[in-house]
Formats: C-alpha cells, structure tokens, sequence
C-alpha cells in the first residue's frame, strides 16, 4: 500500500510538471476528420467481428478511397478494471483484445477509435476515466488507438474546461497522437473554451433520427437534421483547420428520403463538420453509398480554408447557404425546409455575397462565376438566373468559379 501511494504521488507530480507545457497533438484534424461510429446503429450491442467487418466493407464499399479513416467503438466495449486500476475491453465481447482489434482495422489501412467519459461510469453505466484518466490514455496508446470520444455522462460536480483539459494533457503523456472528440453537448460552451483542448467539440445533444422534429425525455432532448442545422447560428467564426464544430454522428442511410440523405450529408459538409457516418456500412443501398462517396460534396467538407459556411438569404421556406473555399472558389446551397415542392428562382447579377468574419466576397455583379452541380453534374454559369425546382426536404449544391 505504502508503495502504491508514493508511486501515485510520484505520477501527480510528474503530471503537474508535464500540465505546464501539454497541448494536443497538431496535424491530427486540419480538416474535418470522417469515419464511422458504431452508436447510431448498434448502440451497445457491439463485438470486435462487427468491428473487423465494419472495417473491412470501408474498403471493399469504397469508403476508405473516399477519405474515411477511422473506425470508432462507441459505449459499451468495456469490462473491468484489474487489481491496478488497468481497464480491459469485455472478454465475451472482444475475445482477441483491444491490441489485436487495432493491428486488425490498421492492417486495413484504416485508424481506430474508442469512447470513454468524464464521469465514474460512461452513458451505458460502464467505467469511466474519472481519476484514471493518465492510466486510460496509456492503456489505450499501447494498443494502438488513435481516436478518443469523451463523454460527458455522469458529470455533476465537474468543471467541463479542468476535466477535458486533464484528458487532454494524459493523452499527451501517454505520447501517442490520438485525436481528441469532446462530446460535452455544447452545454458549457465549448467553442469559446476548446480551441486548444480538443480536435471537434459537440454543438449540440445527440441527433434523432429524424429530419425536423424535437424528441424530448425528462431532462434531455435530442434534435432533428434541421433543428442542429439551426443552432450552429454564431458559431462558424469559432471552428477551423484542428478545431471543429462538430454536429454530431450522421444518420444517412437509416431511414430518411433520398432527396433528405443528401441534404442531411449536404449540410453538414457545408459547415465543415466532421463526417462520422453512423449506418451499418455492411449493407448499405447503392443510392447510400453514391451519397457518402459523392467527391464534389465531401471535397466541399474537406476544404483547406476549413472555412464553416452560414446563412446569408432566406426566402420563405428557401434558404441559402455560402461556404468560401480555397483558390477564390465559393459552395452554394438551397435548402428547401418544406414538405412540398418549391420553385427556386435566384438572380446572380445582382447578388453580392459578403463573409465579413473572413473578409471574403463572391460578386456575382461583377464577375462571371461557372458553377457545377455537386449532386448532378450540370452546369451553367452565374451569368443567367437561376431557375430550379427543389423536392421537399431537398438541397441543391453549387461549387462555383470564376470565369478566367
């Protein structure tokens, strides 16, 4: 007992030290990370031959050439932990162990992630990193993890800045490059304090699998595509290349329409937040996977500027979106919020769009931009009005550039 106190003594004190200088590791998310999470479909019913499996249909469905990267094990992985504090994944679960599971999705040429929480015990009422949190990271660095979610479950009491910077800086201890996922639901505002703490941080409570809708319970809602949509107002000024709004897990694939998979897809590659997709991309529907693997869409997500695009018109149940993109090229989008078809009719020649945060301008009064659509293909140029029909639930996307 003795030796233990003075060995964990001895560990506080190298931690204070090292707190002095920690950051997160740079280069991890200059642009917005994509992957898959298991919580969407399979929540706690996960085993690593669902993780091998997940991993390899990202190959073979092409979502691996497409950019994404990691594999993320959500909730619910975890047994006990040992006589030193050590976690260890379920046995009957995970047979071959963590280590193996990663050498497995690496030999695929992809990155696993793994979750844990702020807390005592993570939302599923497994153990959390609460004061294990310089153990965890060493324990989840020797096996080869490289993406952290950290959850913000069984919390009261806790300062949501000391206890994701702790994390932070046991991370960096550890001395492996993992990337950091805050998941505190934007409910201590994050983006004001998280820049330097964490890779994304959540903006909001969990999705519902639902296009426009509220789902509330006793103390907690979760949000529709639209009502996320809605509440990242304000903050794209706060994200950028290694620090993401992040607008939580995505639900395409499960259930919506069509024309709503794009739009739901759409949006959150327009405000530059990650890409985690949250189907079973075992079986995924061919309309399902042209939408993910669509380049123009995520090429718009993956921008370099990493600039979150905003609101700058709305008309009716027509909104109008516009993201600055790198070499002076612009991406437009037309969100029709409705269940009903509407005509969309937009004069380029007198428009003049103005990022003021990013001191950015398309004018279209003045210069000829070519525009091509994301989704289709087509093309045309900003020197006639455009004239569109949009289904409901439907986005039209635009990459634009000047005419030289």
């Amino acid at each position: 007992m003795k030796r233990t106190v003075i060995s964990m003594a001895a560990l506080a004190a190298c931690a204070c030290a090292f707190n002095a200088h920690a950051q997160k590791f740079d280069g991890l998310a200059d642009t917005p990370q994509m992957g898959w999470n298991s919580w969407n479909t399979f929540a706690c019913d996960i085993n690593e031959q669902l993780i091998k499996d997940t991993a390899d249909a990202m190959v073979k469905n092409g979502l691996k050439d497409a950019g994404y990267q990691y594999v993320n094990i959500d909730d619910c992985w975890h047994g006990k932990r040992d006589e030193t504090g050590v976690i260890h994944p379920d046995k009957e679960r995970f047979p071959s162990g963590m280590k193996a599971l990663a050498d497995y999705v690496h030999s695929k040429g992809l990155k696993i992630g793994i979750y844990s929480d702020v807390g005592a015990t993570t939302c599923g009422g497994r153990p959390g990193s609460r004061g294990y949190e310089y153990q965890d990271a060493r324990t989840y660095a020797s096996w080869g993890i490289d993406y952290i979610k950290y959850d913000w479950c069984d919390s009261k009491g806790l300062s949501s800045v000391g206890a994701y910077t702790t994390m932070r800086d046991a991370i960096r201890a550890a001395g492996r490059p993992m990337l950091f996922s805050i998941c505190e639901w934007g409910d201590t505002k994050p983006w004001e304090w998280a820049k330097d703490v964490g890779h994304s941080w959540r903006t909001t409570g969990d999705i519902h699998m639902c296009f426009d809708c509220e789902f509330s319970e006793a103390s907690y809602s979760r949000w529709g595509v639209l009502q996320i949509l809605d509440k990242q107002a304000g903050l794209r000024v706060h994200a950028g290349p290694g620090h993401w709004n992040d607008m939580d897990m995505l639900e395409v694939g499960r259930g919506f329409t069509e024309d709503e998979d794009r739009t739901h897809f759409a949006a959150w590659s327009m405000l530059a937040s990650p890409l985690i997709l949250g189907n079973d991309v075992r079986k995924m529907s061919e309309a399902t996977k042209r939408i993910l693997t669509n380049k123009a869409v995520i090429g718009i997500n993956q921008d370099k500027l990493g600039i979150q695009a905003w609101r700058f018109l709305q008309s009716g149940q027509l909104e109008y979106w516009a993201k600055p993109l790198a070499n002076d090229e612009w991406a437009v989008m037309i969100l029709n919020r409705s269940d009903e078809v509407k005509p969309v009719t937009y004069q380029w020649s007198t428009s003049r769009i103005n990022d003021d945060a990013n001191k950015r301008v398309l004018d279209t009064t003045k210069t000829v931009f070519n525009w091509t659509d994301a989704w289709t293909g087509k093309t045309g140029d900003t020197s006639k009005k455009l004239e569109s029909k949009l289904a409901p639930h439907g986005a039209i996307v635009l990459r634009l550039k000047a005419r030289s």
